[in-house]
């Protein structure tokens, strides 16, 4: 296939606001393209190289060859390219590095270029998100997208689905089944006000667990091999060893299960986030003096070669009490009194955690997906936000970025909405962090009041309200908003969306529209 197809493609995806129109070209696309490449027209219409990382980024793209009068590349040779380049290593391999690089994008005609610079660089934003992908896999393919949600779910990867779905149809979507030791996507929580209107939504009588105020975790053990994948599917089994140690008393011989990891304090309360965090940031196993971790499960996804999946909370919640000791479990509670709730919500809240998780009892597992079986309830209010500029600082904040402007994602479009900015709750360590942060993402001139970043770093923020501003494009902004921490567990597009933002204002009484 012809790479201009792809650009061409991108382009029109980026020219229009329409999620059918998205759906229309994308299914197009694909079923014009060869079975070999379908996986990757995916990869790289979704914003990432199949490879992941090549060691590419903007410093490697400054001074670029001429554009090409005439587009000559096809997909199979930039796909080569990509993977010649991201094995390059040792003696040299910086300068074959930019001769490959060169080689390419000297082939490449100016929309060709624009769309491997953007690609190469995490800039692709076009509208092509995984749900949008995945209806077009479906109307490609001519099947329901039920299935294409259920195989993307359990194998992690859309570019893998696409190429069966499109090769083998329901058959080959069959084949794809939770598997102990691969990871699948993590189900999530939306947010709610209060335990009344939790039980209020989930029919009057729901489980309410402690959010813990942790790392997410999904915890596989096959015999006495025991591995541990964070919420964005990395592998860390290495760096905690105490916790796998843990795991292998449980007495079953294969699960998966959902929980959470976190440091404790000698009373049993929860270290400052930074700590646990800290932890499962080090590329290496832990050091003497280095916080002891501890495992808390609150699902069961698969145990002894029955998947679980698709039972109903009450059901997996009675395996996974069967199965693991109550000193490993998160605390549980289910009722259909509000107060009862709320009491429990404040023992939460005096143990040092986030809050508490409302769950259906008769939902299933819906992984890679933000179900409405699950609410969580937090008595501050927070976004997980995108930052999309940052200013300099002035006084004792000069010489420091400071100033962040705050963006939701906005699913249509595949863009960000402004909410506002803030530079409050800013620690003289937040400060540091993110000077270097941002400007290793920086989007264009450092120089400049405001900098401009690529809207990769997701913080999460606490404010007090949502008022009405005809100065965003949401029509809203954020009251008192500061900083609670940067979430680098977390990417953009896990970020919340400008309709969870006006729903909360409706909610709280304002009308935003």
């Amino acid at each position: 296939m012809q790479f201009l197809q792809v650009t061409a493609t991108s382009d029109e995806l980026a020219a229009t606001p329409a999620r059918g129109q998205k759906v229309t070209r994308l299914a197009a696309l694909l079923r014009s393209s060869p079975a070999a490449e379908v996986a990757t027209v995916v990869s790289w219409l979704s914003g990432e190289l199949t490879q992941r990382q090549i060691g590419v980024g903007w410093a490697s793209l400054r001074s670029l060859p001429p554009p090409a009068p005439q587009p000559s590349l096809d997909v199979a040779t930039v796909e080569a390219t990509f993977t010649e380049v991201g094995t390059c290593a040792g003696p040299g391999s910086q300068s074959r590095r930019r001769h490959l690089l060169e080689t390419l994008f000297a082939a490449a005609t100016e929309s060709e270029q624009r769309f491997l610079t953007r690609l190469l660089t995490g800039d692709l934003r076009q509208g092509a998100l995984a749900g949008v992908m995945a209806d077009a896999i479906a109307r490609a393919a001519e099947l329901p997208i039920a299935q294409i949600r259920r195989a993307a779910m359990l194998s992690a990867s859309l570019p893998a689905v696409a190429a069966a779905a499109l090769d083998g149809g329901s058959e080959a979507l069959a084949g794809f089944r939770l598997q102990v030791g691969h990871p699948v996507s993590p189900m999530l929580a939306q947010t709610t006000t209060s335990t009344a209107e939790a039980l209020g939504r989930l029919g009057g009588t729901a489980a309410f667990e402690w959010k813990l105020d942790g790392i997410r975790v999904q915890v596989h053990r096959d015999g006495a091999d025991v591995r541990i994948f964070t919420r964005g599917l990395e592998d860390v089994t290495s760096r905690f060893d105490e916790t796998a140690e843990a795991l292998r008393g449980i007495a079953a011989d294969r699960f998966v299960a959902d929980g959470e990891l976190m440091a404790l304090r000698p009373d049993g309360r929860p270290q400052p986030f930074q700590v646990t965090a800290g932890r499962v940031g080090t590329q290496t196993a832990p050091v003497a003096g280095a916080p002891e971790m501890a495992v808390f499960l609150f699902d069961i996804l698969h145990l002894d070669g029955t998947d679980l999946l698709d039972e109903p909370g009450a059901r997996r919640a009675e395996v996974l009490t069967g199965l693991v000791p109550a000193a490993a479990r998160i605390p549980r509670l289910v009722t259909s009194d509000p107060a009862e709730a709320e009491a429990f919500l404040a023992d939460a809240l005096a143990h040092g955690q986030e809050g508490v998780v409302a769950k259906s009892l008769t939902a299933p597992y819906e992984a890679g997906r933000r179900g409405a079986g699950w609410l969580k309830i937090k008595p501050v209010h927070t976004l997980d936000l995108v930052v999309l500029a940052v200013e300099w600082g002035s006084g004792r904040r000069r010489g420091t970025l400071s100033n962040i402007h705050l963006g939701a994602r906005d699913p249509r479009t595949g863009g960000f909405v402004m909410l506002g900015k803030t530079f409050k709750g800013m620690t003289d360590a937040i400060l540091d962090f993110q000077t270097r942060r941002f400007l290793e993402l920086a989007d264009g001139p450092t120089d400049s009041y405001v900098v401009r970043v690529r809207p990769e770093q997701v913080v999460e923020i606490a404010f007090d309200g949502v008022q009405r501003s005809s100065r965003y494009p949401g029509g809203v902004a954020l009251r008192f908003a500061r900083v609670l921490r940067y979430r680098d567990d977390k990417n953009a597009g896990e970020a919340d969306t400008i309709d969870t933002v006006l729903d909360f204002a409706k909610a709280t009484g304002l009308d935003a529209g």
